[in-house]
């Protein structure tokens, strides 16, 4: 399920088993990242009349000036607030089917990325930095790229699901993944590809400086696909017993949206053409990550370790179940843009169990999570009890 909901795609139970390998598409060609892995930052000279030359903007606004388009979501209002508390003006684009939270600095625009002219027309004389939180198809990219004289530089949003194995078959387990590890092909057929395929044409040219952010497990509040919810729930329930499958040990890494808004102002501050991970600084375990939202919730259960897989009817499954470690490497950003991580997991989780809480109250969770909802029956707890049963019995 990892993988699923990251990616918004469901496959059948039988494949799937709540685990990271959601795309069975064939082996195509390889594709590595390397030759966009430590590009440079652009210096301002530089990106006037250099290697990277970027759009000329403007020099009579006194503040930088950032447009986030899909900017409603979660990490998008902790990026417009950040950007606004550090000098930046800010415009945050969005269809306005969110409540939109409008910190100093930051203004709103309605308007549907699919129209190419209002778009044109929000971005006025211009912008310093285009932040794309909702590039999903390769077309995408190329309507970026029509920007270019009215956007200095990008920071796109992309995903660690990118990612894949010799065979070129999405990843289940990795430790310490760099940004120069293979991806599966450039392509329409799965949310991954179609990823890899907006990174390509993006850091396939030097005119727009352009940062591919691969983002983990992202969670926060707001999040109407939140992983959270799995234990949340099961406190709100007075649920007393969790099973957890691979003993508990899996790791599939977890990004708070602070950590990836800094990251991303980071990228902003600096344009260049490169590829970044953006993760948490420790990748919890599934053990851990229970825990820390049961301490949040002020609720004990006993833990039931499982070998191996989810038991039948995914007994044990959990929205970050892999059979190992998938844990990315965050030493290039750090190198690149003297990143450092802001909070932990168990410092940034209490926020999202509060707001899961308080958002769910009197309410049907699946209209406040719609994704997650979307992924069917998640809370059988009659197979869970009688998985429970069969411990004790005789």
């Amino acid at each position: 399920m990892a993988a699923e909901l990251a990616t918004g795609q469901l496959a059948p139970r039988r494949e799937r088993a709540y685990g990271l390998r959601v795309d069975l598409e064939q082996p195509r060609e390889l594709v590595r990242s390397q030759d966009f892995v430590g590009s440079r930052a652009v210096p301002e000279a530089e990106a006037h009349g250099g290697h990277v030359q970027g759009p000329q903007i403007s020099s009579d606004r006194m503040a930088r000036s950032a447009f986030l388009l899909g900017g409603t979501g979660k990490t998008g209002r902790v990026l417009a607030q950040r950007l606004g508390e550090t000098g930046w003006d800010v415009i945050v684009a969005s269809r306005g089917q969110r409540p939109v939270e409008k910190p100093n600095a930051v203004r709103h625009v309605k308007l549907d990325r699919g129209d190419d002219k209002a778009l044109r027309a929000a971005l006025g004389e211009g912008v310093d930095v285009l932040v794309d939180f909702v590039a999903f198809e390769p077309k995408h990219a190329e309507q970026l790229l029509a920007l270019r004289g009215l956007a200095r530089s990008l920071v796109v949003v992309s995903s660690a699901a990118v990612y894949a194995d010799e065979e070129g078959r999405p990843l289940d387990q990795a430790v310490r993944l760099s940004e120069r590890a293979r991806t599966v092909a450039a392509g329409m057929d799965t949310y991954a590809s179609r990823k890899v395929a907006i990174e390509r044409a993006l850091l396939g040219q030097d005119v727009l400086p352009s940062t591919l952010i691969r983002a983990g497990a992202i969670y926060g509040p707001g999040d109407t696909g939140s992983r959270e919810w799995h234990f949340v729930k099961r406190a709100l329930d007075g649920r007393r017993v969790v099973v957890l499958a691979h003993r508990g040990e899996s790791r599939f890494q977890t990004t708070s949206v602070h950590n990836l808004a800094e990251l991303m102002r980071l990228a902003a501050e600096r344009p260049g053409r490169r590829v970044l991970n953006g993760g948490d600084p420790e990748a919890p375990t599934v053990l851990e990550i229970g825990r820390a939202i049961g301490a949040a919730m002020n609720h004990e259960w006993a833990e039931v370790l499982v070998a191996g897989s989810p038991r039948d009817a995914g007994v044990g499954d959990s929205p970050w179940g892999v059979p190992g470690s998938f844990v990315l490497d965050m030493t290039e950003a750090e190198f690149e843009l003297g990143y450092r991580p802001i909070t932990t997991y168990q410092k940034a989780v209490p926020e999202t169990c509060e707001w899961l809480v308080e958002a769910t109250r009197g309410r049907d969770w699946r209209e406040v999570l719609p994704v997650l909802a979307g992924h069917g029956e998640l809370f059988d707890y009659a197979d869970e009890d009688e998985f429970l049963r069969g411990l004790t019995a005789g």
